[in-house]
Parts: structure tokens; sequence; C-alpha cells
């Protein structure tokens, strides 16, 4: 497993019942989780002195409730700073369990003696990119949300890397991916942190087991002629650590390298347990 475990402003204190006691920082949330089907005692008094707990709804969906939480507030990771704030489907605008992968690409970035051009696409709240660019990569950061966008901007200025080599762009994913073909573009590494399932500005029907394959297929042709390596990190149940690195081995043979695929999580402090938070696709030259 790749297991985030550099963190120090952020952890996950104790889980029981479908949910996890997290600290983000100075304050402590209460957020459901699928994969916590154990039951233990809520010993710890975070489960009664928490600042935020989002309640997830029979309905679907669900409702923050807040208890003296900011509106807005930041937590860093090594040099890099994010903004965070609650919002709808109990998000709060990053994934800590990516850290793990974070610190695998930038090694990979900063010892490749040689200029990186990476591509991260369904980019979100930008982790990866500012990651990317600390390490010294010029990277394009493209997601279909302009929202997003413009918060993972706040988070690299937050970060000093307001005039980092990052462009930034609002545009759909695989169009833009298509685009880039056409124009004989290529990069030198490319992190896809693609949804389980979403619809297009025009009501396309996005769902992850459909479209992953073409899109790795369109990606691996935009791959420079010595690659460094290649993310996809997945969120959807189905999605096995082992078809990851299927998916990888098979487009990227031409490459030679390295797949290795495995699920990613958090360390819990109560019980020493790692709570699961998907699966990650690394495929890396050698």
């Amino acid at each position: 497993m790749f297991i985030a475990e550099n963190w120090k402003d952020y952890e996950v204190i104790d889980t029981s019942a479908g949910e996890k006691l997290e600290r983000w920082g100075d304050y402590l949330l209460v957020r459901p989780d699928p994969q916590v089907i154990w039951s233990t005692p809520r010993t710890h008094r975070g489960w009664r002195s928490m600042n935020g707990h989002y309640h997830r709804s029979a309905r679907g969906g669900g409702e923050w409730e807040f208890f003296n939480l900011p509106q807005q507030w930041s937590i860093s990771y090594r040099e890099l700073t994010f903004n965070l704030k609650p919002f709808s489907f109990k998000h709060t605008g990053l994934f800590p369990e990516q850290a793990a992968n974070w610190d695998w690409f930038s090694e990979k970035i900063r010892n490749a003696d040689r200029p990186v051009k990476l591509l991260n696409l369904f980019a979100y709240t930008g982790g990866a990119t500012l990651a990317a660019a600390a390490a010294g990569a010029s990277v394009t950061h493209v997601d279909a949300s302009k929202g997003m966008v413009s918060w993972a901007k706040e988070n690299a200025a937050a970060s000093g890397l307001g005039n980092a080599p990052i462009r930034w762009l609002v545009d759909d994913c695989q169009k833009f991916v298509e685009r880039e073909i056409r124009r004989g573009n290529h990069y030198d590494a490319i992190i896809m942190d693609p949804p389980s399932y979403g619809r297009g500005p025009k009501g396309e029907i996005w769902k992850l087991e459909d479209a992953i394959h073409p899109l790795v297929q369109l990606c691996a042709k935009l791959l420079s002629k010595e690659p460094l390596f290649f993310l996809i990190n997945s969120y959807t149940t189905g999605l096995q650590p082992a078809v990851l690195a299927y998916l990888l081995g098979t487009e990227l043979k031409r490459f030679g390298g390295i797949v290795d695929s495995q699920e990613v999580g958090l360390p819990v402090s109560e019980n020493g347990l790692v709570l699961p938070c998907g699966a990650s696709g690394r495929w890396e030259s050698k």
C-alpha cells in the first residue's frame, strides 16, 4: 500500500461506524467513509468536540453541521500550503492520501536532471500541480471546473508558487488531450485523477469504467520519447489496483519501464490501522 505518512498538519485520529475523525490543522472534522464498516468504542475526546460534522442523508447527499469552524483556513504539507473550506459532498478541497504520490513523483522530477513537462488532468484544487511545480516541473493544469482552477491558483499563491511555470486551463480533459495530439505537443509525465462519474458541459455522461481506457490510449500518444512517469488515481470501488496495472502496462509497453499499482492509505493514530482511500497506478521509466 502507498501510505501518506509524512503529514504534520493532518491526521486520521480514529475510525468507527462508517465515520472518520480527522484533524485538519487546528480543527477536528467528522466525515462519513464507506470503507469504515467496523465499529469500535469512540473514546477519543474529538468525537465529542468536533468543529464540523458531515451527516449523510438516507436519501443521498447530506449536510454539514458546524461548531466554531471558520469558513476557510489553511494547512501545510512540506513547502506547500492549501486553503480549505467545507463544501457539499463532504469534501474540504484536498485529498490528503495523495501526499504519498506527491512524494513519489517529486523525487522523480528532482532526480531527472532535465526539464520535465507535466500534464495534470482532472487537476482539482492543485495538490499534484503544486507538488510537481515545487519539484521543478513545468505544469499544464486542466480541470473542467472554473471554480476549482481558481481555488488551485489561490493555493499556488499561498505556497509561493504564483509565478511558477504553471498553465491554468478550464477545459474538458479528453477534448484537451485530443487537441494536444493534433497540435503535436508532448509531455514527459502525465497525472490523471478522473471522477468515477460525471457529466460534461453538454450533458455527456462520463463513467470511469467505460472512459478510462480510451483516455489512457490517447494520453499515451502525448508522451515524449523518453517519458518519466504516468500516474492514475482511482476512487472507483470496482477498479482494483491490478486493473490499473494492466491498463498502464498494456498501453505503455513500448516504453519499457516499471508498473506498480496499490491501494492508497492514511494511517489511523488511535488504532494503528491504515484506512484505504482508493488506488493508484504508477508507471515509471527505468
